[in-house]
Parts: structure tokens; C-alpha cells; sequence
């Protein structure tokens, strides 16, 4: 059944050739989240915009066979075709990957389970009360109904009203308890989002208030969503995007709980755990549009609907039909917390990240000692010859191409957590990165390495990415770090037989791939 579907893929790819081609690579993964392809062909001539027809229904069906008769989902194969007729199709299951970006090549994961220590769980946690104010609230959400009925011209049907035990059973499921202003607008009606029953009011803004079931379900499932990916770079930097130290500097936490959604991916929700100047109960925005950090709203819902009474009573409303939209003042245009381009004359202090591009000479750091709470230094394209800069900084993920190969500045950095280094003028002295507390991402495939056999010290690395000589004499000396979840074999020209034997020596298990040869 497998070489019956390979063979219309081949086919394809031979269909689609250049003239003059000697042989062709598909590397695709698929899976029911869908399918992803790379590949080209050579040949003696210029193949390089030839490149191999993508095929999502034939590996959508392929994937589907696999996942039937060997249940892997995802799953990643390579098909490799001559212009003489021969093909060979290997697959395997999506613990290993095929990646491009930065540096192509293999990526393998070692453990799925293990996730990056997110910089907001070591953030002092707050104090203060809350700012919440549950029968001021509820005094505030009566009139906010009343005036959105005088302006619509009718009451809005909301449904019943949650009852005490299912809000007690609802804070029982969600480990935690409610903000009382919260709870409090849950006893006059059981959210705005009922479905077919009722028609959504959308009462926060756009938002569309959650009914307590809806609730739990959409903090149980985004809770256990990873905080951080197997991106290949780890630099999932997140940033401050609130006012200094009030949220907790975390892609996701469980103490934030998602109360009301945009159906667009991003939500409304109430941070029970916030930092050290925030307060219990105080409003952010997550999702889909806030991969840097959440954004802060106001420090209660009871605030929150006193902002929605003043903009009722300024006129600063439309209506839609049925729908009132309110219309927010201007945002004050904050100074940048990313910079992507090169170093500003002036450098804001509240700047975060900055990938300099295509700097024509050894780029300077030092003007970037301004921005105390700079998280990621990206050079791309761009060589530096100091870093001692870097001392001074906050920065979390460096990726930084190094002219003169000192990396002492680096020794014992308290914040580093992700390394992507390349060397420009000869091999590094890479010693002092044993120092680094929290290094735990490391990308050394563009750098001159003459002694691997250090990296088998870094006791804490959770992911390294090197070339393909440069892991051959790292596990001919049994040097690997022994604490490794992901690593990358940065080797365009290798195969998945290739990265297939490199994993097993990592320690995965790769028993069972797939194997079909043939001749068109």
C-alpha cells in the first residue's frame, strides 16, 4: 500500500524536473495538523529555483497509512529520486524533524515533556490587596446593562444566573479561586456566550464573556499547552509589555484564567498570580497576537466597567444594529520595546529586543548599555568584535557573530539563556560558557569548535545544535551533555538515514523506520 502511493510522488517530481537534473530530495512532514515541504533538485546546471512540487493530498493519504498501520502522527519522510529511475522513500515517526531558518539541516526531540523555566515564575510575586470591589461591580455592570438597553432601545437577554455550588465546583476544577468582582457579575448571569441559546453580547469589548463551563474547559486545555515550543533557536524571549513589574514575564500561567475571548484566538483574562507591584484579580490580554508577553488592561474588572460607564456617558460609543461598539481614546505611542534594523542614535531605555541586519563593520554594543532590560541581541548578517557590552545587560538570547573569538565577557552572565554563536577569524575559546548559570540553548554549528569535548560540562544544556563533524567527535568521545531534550544536526547535505543513526547515538530510540526502494 506504502509503494503504491510513493510511487504517484515520484512521478510527480520526475513530471516537474529541470533539464539537465541528476537527482531530487522531498523531505516533508506530515500529520493531521497538516503538511509541510522542502526540497530541490541538482544537477550540472543551475537548479537553484528548481524546486519540488508539494504534493499535500498524496502525503496527506501517505500520512494517513502511516498513522493507521504504525501510529505515528506526525510523521517525517524523505523521498530521494535519480534521473536514471531509482527512488528510495524513508520515514519515521516526527520526533525528528527536517528544519530550515537560520541553518538547515536535522532536529531531533529527546524529551517531549521538557519545558523551558519561564523568567516570570522567579519574579517576586504581589502583595497587594485586590483592587476589586465585588458589590461595586456589580452596582457598575447593572447600570452598564441599563444604558446599553436605553441606547439599543431594548433589554439584553443574558442567560440565568450561575448558581453558588457551580461556582463553588467550578473553583474546585480550577484550582484556584475566582476574584470576587468576577464572581460576583457570575451570580446575575452565567457569561454572554451560550451558543445557540443565546446570542452573544460581546459586554467586554468585543469579547465574548465566557459561561463558567467554557471557562474551565478553556483554562484546563490552554494550561496544559506547552509554554514554550521546541522552537529550533529557543529565543521565545517574552518581553515586559505591562507596567514595570505588575505581570508576570510568562508566555502562559495558571494563574491567569481566560474569561472572555475576541473568537479570534486572543482573550480577556483575570491574573490571579501577578508580580510584585500588580494586583490579585487585575485584567491582561493573552493569545494569538501577544507571543511576547501579555498585555495589561486595568487592575480589576470592577475598574474595567467603571472605564466603560465614562465612555458610555462621553458619547464615545457606535452602534452596529444590535451591537454597541465603544471607541477607546488614541493610545499614547510608547517608546519601541523591538528594533529591527540597526542602532538607533538614541537608545530607548524601554527597548527589549533588537536584531541589527547587515551591519557593513564590526558593530558597536556599547550605545546599547541604555536599554538595561534588554532581552534579545540578534546580529544578523553582522559581526562584532567586543562583548563586553554584554555584561551590563538583561540579554536573554544572543545570536552574535564574533570577529576577535572572546567570549570571556560571557563568563558567569546571569541572565544568558540561549547562545547562537559564530566565529569569523578563527577557532573559540568557548570555556567560559561552563560559567553561564542558565545557558540552556546553544548553537555552535557556525563556529570554529576545535575541542567539543567541553560541552560534555554543561551540565544544564537543554538543547545544542552543531555540525555534523563536530557531533561525530563529541560522541566518539562520549562527551554529549547528558541532560539534552532537543539537539539539531546542522548539516544540509545529510539524510534521514543520516539523522536517523546520529539520534540513536543521542540515546532516542529509533527502531521500526521505514524503508521502500524502488525503480519508476
Amino acid at each position: 500500500m506504502v509503494e503504491r502511493a510513493v510511487r504517484p510522488m515520484v512521478e510527480a517530481i520526475v513530471a516537474n524536473a529541470p533539464s539537465g537534473w541528476t537527482h531530487a530530495v522531498l523531505r516533508a512532514g506530515a500529520g493531521r495538523g497538516g503538511t509541510s515541504v522542502t526540497g530541490g533538485y541538482a544537477g550540472p546546471g543551475d537548479q537553484g529555483n528548481a524546486v519540488v512540487p508539494h504534493l499535500r493530498v498524496e502525503l496527506t493519504a501517505l500520512a494517513q497509512t502511516l498513522r493507521e498501520d504504525r501510529g505515528w502522527d506526525p510523521v517525517s519522510l524523505e523521498i530521494r529520486c535519480r534521473a536514471s529511475g531509482e527512488y528510495r522513500l524513508v520515514a519515521f515517526d516526527g520526533s525528528i524533524t527536517w528544519v530550515t531558518g537560520t541553518g538547515s539541516g536535522f532536529q531531533v526531540v529527546l524529551d517531549p515533556g521538557y519545558r523551558l523555566p519561564q523568567p516570570g515564575l522567579r519574579q517576586e510575586p504581589g502583595t497587594a490587596p485586590p483592587a476589586g470591589d465585588p458589590e461595586l461591580a456589580v452596582a457598575r455592570f447593572r447600570a452598564y446593562l441599563e444604558r446599553r438597553a436605553a441606547i439599543l432601545g431594548q433589554p439584553e437577554e443574558l442567560p440565568p444566573p450561575a448558581t453558588s455550588a457551580a461556582l463553588d465546583e467550578a473553583e474546585r476544577r480550577l484550582g484556584r479561586r475566582l476574584p470576587a468582582d468576577l464572581r460576583a457579575l457570575y451570580a446575575i448571569a452565567d457569561g454572554d456566550d451560550e451558543g445557540d441559546d443565546y446570542e452573544n453580547r460581546y459586554l467586554f469589548q468585543g469579547n465574548a464573556w465566557l459561561s463558567l463551563e467554557s471557562l474551565v474547559a478553556e483554562h484546563t486545555g490552554w494550561s496544559q499547552r506547552p509554554w514554550y515550543g521546541w522552537d529550533l533557536e529557543w529565543d521565545a524571549v517574552v518581553f515586559d509589555t505591562s507596567p514595570t513589574d505588575t505581570v508576570r514575564r510568562c508566555g502562559s500561567h495558571p494563574g491567569w484564567l481566560r474569561f472572555a475571548t475576541g473568537e479570534d484566538g486572543n482573550f480577556l483574562a483575570v491574573d490571579t498570580a501577578p508580580a510584585r507591584h500588580g494586583r490579585p484579580g487585575q485584567l491582561i490580554r493573552t493569545g494569538r497576537d501577544y507571543d511576547d508577553g501579555p498585555a495589561y488592561v486595568a487592575d480589576s474588572v470592577t475598574s474595567l466597567l467603571g472605564h466603560y460607564l465614562d465612555l458610555l456617558d462621553q458619547g464615545a460609543y457606535e452602534t452596529h444594529g444590535d451591537d454597541i461598539s465603544l471607541l477607546e481614546p488614541p493610545a499614547r505611542d510608547p517608546a519601541p520595546r523591538k528594533i529591527i534594523g540597526g542602532i538607533p542614535d538614541e537608545v530607548p531605555p524601554t527597548l527589549q529586543a533588537i536584531h541589527i541586519n547587515g551591519a557593513t563593520g564590526p558593530v558597536d554594543l556599547a550605545p546599547l548599555t541604555a536599554a538595561r532590560n534588554l532581552r534579545r541581541l540578534h546580529l544578523n548578517r553582522s559581526a562584532t568584535a567586543d562583548l563586553t557590552p554584554v555584561r551590563e545587560l538583561a540579554v536573554e538570547s544572543l545570536r552574535v557573530a564574533l570577529a576577535d573569538c572572546d567570549t570571556t565577557p560571557l563568563g558567569g552572565h546571569p541572565h544568558l539563556t540561549f547562545l547562537d554563536l559564530t566565529t569569523t577569524t578563527g577557532p573559540a575559546d568557548l570555556t567560559p560558557l561552563r560559567t553561564v548559570p542558565r545557558l540552556r540553548g546553544l548553537d555552535l554549528s557556525g563556529a570554529d569548535v576545535p575541542d567539543p569535548a567541553f560541552l560534555g560540562d554543561l551540565t544544564e544544556l537543554r538543547y545544542l545544535s552543531l555540525t555534523g563533524s563536530h557531533w561525530t567527535a563529541l560522541l566518539n568521545e562520549g562527551k554529549a551533555p547528558p541532560t539534552l531534550a532537543a539537539a539539531r544536526l546542522a548539516d544540509a547535505g545529510a539524510s534521514l538515514d543520516d539523522a536517523l543513526a546520529w539520534a540513536a547515538r543521542l540515546g532516542l530510540t529509533t527502531v521500526g523506520p521505514l524503508r521502500v526502494t524502488g525503480h519508476r
